[in-house]
């Protein structure tokens, strides 16, 4: 089965009866209509391969990027003038989105990067509190309430035709610590390397962008080399 069917079933086969505790609420973009022909034009066209991918592994989509699009770290801008998939979602702009579409840029463009590369996310749907972005792991009643359903969907993606046992997160700090906590009890991965967050970069870092997209470079090229041998 080529890697954009696999994709897609995960995606669209997610449930969505959570009651998650302290006022948080859920960001589930994948029984829109817009979103979903979206996801399938993204998908089809980057992904209809059996090719191996290595994973990068987010937090939670964002509400202004993957929480629009269903894609990781991409907004509806982007997605038309960088992927050509035109398309009649709300268009904002996303930071994280931004940053990352220069490292694919910097790494020979979206048929390059994706052709080797697939982002997804801990948990694969976004989080909101109080009207704002909020983390799996910010408070430990609602990490309790989605680890079953993060096990599970780690487990089905390392099952994709292909996928390295190495990986990267996609965040430095709580992110990466507890990727590490998971796979101790559950072995799923062989190696983590880890990238800063393109919003800490684009929020913190913006004057050194430069050097932190060679950062990521670096970190990429090191991945895939140990898969092409």
């Amino acid at each position: 089965m080529q890697f954009s069917n696999r994709i897609l079933d995960f995606y669209f086969s997610l449930p969505k009866d959570f009651d998650p505790p302290n006022g948080v609420e859920i960001i589930y973009p994948y029984d829109k209509l817009e979103t979903r022909r979206v996801m399938e034009a993204f998908y089809i066209k980057y992904y209809s391969d059996t090719h191996p991918r290595t994973l990068l592994f987010g937090i939670n989509p964002g509400r202004h990027g993957a929480g629009l699009t269903g894609v990781g770290f991409t907004d509806p801008i982007l997605m038309e003038e960088k992927c050509g998939i035109v398309n009649t979602l709300e268009k904002r702009s996303e930071l994280s989105a931004n940053f990352i579409c220069e490292v694919v840029d910097a790494y020979g463009g979206p048929e390059a990067f994706y052709g080797n590369f697939l982002f997804t996310t801990v948990l694969p749907f976004g989080l909101l509190r109080g009207g704002k972005n909020y983390n799996y792991y910010d408070d430990k009643e609602t990490l309790h309430c989605f680890e079953p359903l993060i096990v599970e969907s780690i487990r089905k993606q390392m099952t994709y035709p292909g996928v390295s046992r190495r990986i990267a997160t996609v965040g430095q700090g709580k992110n990466h610590a507890y990727l590490q906590a998971l796979n101790k009890r559950y072995d799923f991965f062989d190696s983590i390397e880890v990238l800063p967050h393109p919003r800490w970069v684009m929020q913190y870092r913006r004057k050194e962008k430069q050097k932190y997209i060679g950062v990521y470079l670096e970190v990429l090229k090191q991945l895939r080399a140990c898969e092409d041998g």
